[in-house]
């Protein structure tokens, strides 16, 4: 059956709008799944037994609103204040508000022409308008192409570090040139991936009002099926994404998740102990790659980006899945022959190798 492409009890604009594609979630048996950069280890048990925990009693009664325990935990674990801190139902939530809050005006929203998609989606749903600035040759963030655009003519800047899906990341010293340079709008610096190769943000934070962290437990905390992101930034910043967030859902973190985060920031052992595997095969990974005639971007995330001489990216892809393992592609512009592989345990990624060794065969 064809998709019904427009209704007329829709609102207007619904019509027009190009939602976010997941990467995807397939029920195969033995399929080994590189394709959304999901944590390979499953989280501490510290995280589990707060989940149990929390299961026990109160469910029927509504969460903590503000989240306070979680709060605290994570104003202690970056050096802030509780007035710092803001947590959603995952980044892309949190980005969500963040975007409403600081962006819907006249002047256009500045971000990377290859970076993560949700930006579009987000400024197409509020009505942003977007600039993009192109990468470099070779697909990183020149921080000089944004320090010559008028700070005055633009609403904000969305830049994603590492970013993604090219995994490559900029210097602290870059990220503080744009701050100082757009100090009159909020600066958004995405750190979906930071954990595993970059050098946050966060510090900066007490030196400029205009800069909005946002950071996930998806990735380096084991924990993308409970959906917990926060944001860290000046109490200024901070009060217009509690403002947003309240006139939309007062409780976004469910009981579980809240007790999961707290518990996930404190068995600062095991993300020590994850986070450093994954880096290690990372670099197994690459090494491999490279070696079968891979060109493969320098990764400061838990995935490569990675591109064959003589292959296409699609093509690539198909022959993946048909021996099960799977990877995701964009067809975009400069990034189509491109695969982002995730890093995953050390046998996951001999099988994509082995895998790839066939199809190269």
């Amino acid at each position: 059956k064809g998709k019904r492409v427009e209704s007329v009890f829709w609102s207007d604009g619904v019509a027009g709008l190009h939602p976010y594609v997941p990467g995807e979630q397939p029920q195969i048996a033995n399929l080994v799944k590189l394709n959304t950069n999901e944590n390979p280890f499953p989280p501490s048990e510290q995280v589990l037994a707060a989940i149990a925990a929390a299961a026990q009693s109160g469910l029927q009664r509504y969460p903590d609103p503000q989240s306070a325990d979680l709060l605290q935990a994570l104003a202690t674990y970056h050096g802030l204040e509780n007035g710092n801190v803001f947590v959603g139902n995952g980044s892309d939530e949190v980005l969500a508000h963040a975007f409403r809050a600081f962006y819907v005006k006249q002047k256009p929203l500045l971000m990377p022409d290859i970076s993560y998609s949700f930006y579009g989606v987000y400024a197409a749903l509020f009505g942003i308008q977007c600039q993009t600035v192109a990468l470099s040759a070779n697909l990183v963030v020149d921080v000089n192409d944004y320090l010559a655009i008028d700070a005055s003519s633009v609403a904000g800047v969305v830049i994603a570090n590492p970013n993604a899906p090219t995994g490559v990341a900029i210097s602290l010293a870059d990220i503080e040139r744009v701050l100082q340079h757009f100090g009159n709008v909020a600066v958004l610096i995405d750190e979906a991936y930071v954990d595993f190769g970059a050098e946050s943000a966060c510090k900066l934070i007490a030196k400029y009002p205009n800069l909005l962290v946002v950071q996930t437990l998806s990735k380096s905390r084991s924990l993308a099926g409970l959906r917990i992101g926060f944001a860290l930034g000046s109490a200024e910043l901070i009060d217009g994404l509690v403002r947003v967030k309240d006139s939309f859902n007062s409780y976004p973190l469910d009981k579980i998740a809240q007790a999961a985060a707290v518990a996930a920031f404190a068995d600062q052992a095991y993300f020590e102990q994850c986070r450093d595997a994954v880096v290690s095969e990372r670099e197994v990974v690459t090494a491999a790659l490279q070696a079968r005639g891979f060109t493969v971007l320098p990764s400061a995330t838990n995935f490569v980006f990675a591109s064959h001489r003589e292959h296409k990216g699609r093509d690539l892809l198909a022959a993946l899945r048909e021996r099960a393992v799977l990877v995701r592609q964009f067809e975009k512009p400069r990034i189509a022959d491109f695969l982002r592989i995730s890093i995953g345990t050390a046998a996951q990624n001999q099988a994509l190798i082995a895998a790839l060794d066939d199809i190269l065969a």
